[in-house]
């Protein structure tokens, strides 16, 4: 089956950390660039960091070294480690393969 499924999510308070990860089916994430999107409420969604299948990342602005994305090819699975995190960064998020699939998303919530 075909899918990308994400966990980690939840509520936590400001300077807290939360680590997301995105299991992939074989297809989906072998040889593929994986990454981490983000949407909040009445928002566009924004990238937030990829990782190349070498394992070059890119990372959004706003991220500003408080995360880090990783992956485990004999796993294919891979992480997006958040730390510093701020009310502002309270959004779903989506796990992403440059094969054009999407995961459900898993919420994120800050509280101030």
């Amino acid at each position: 089956q075909v899918q990308l499924v994400e966990s980690g999510g939840g509520l936590v308070q400001a300077g807290g950390s939360l680590r997301l990860s995105c299991a992939a089916s074989e297809n989906l994430f072998n040889a593929r660039t994986m990454g981490w999107y983000r949407q909040a409420p009445g928002k566009q969604r924004e990238l937030v960091a990829t990782i190349g299948p070498g394992g070059g990342t890119h990372y959004g602005e706003f991220v500003e070294g408080r995360f880090t994305i990783s992956r485990d090819n004999a796993q294919q699975t891979v992480w997006l480690q958040m730390n510093s995190l701020k009310p502002e960064d309270t959004a779903v998020y989506f796990c992403w393969t440059s094969a054009s699939v999407w995961g459900r998303g898993t919420q994120v919530t800050v509280s101030a």
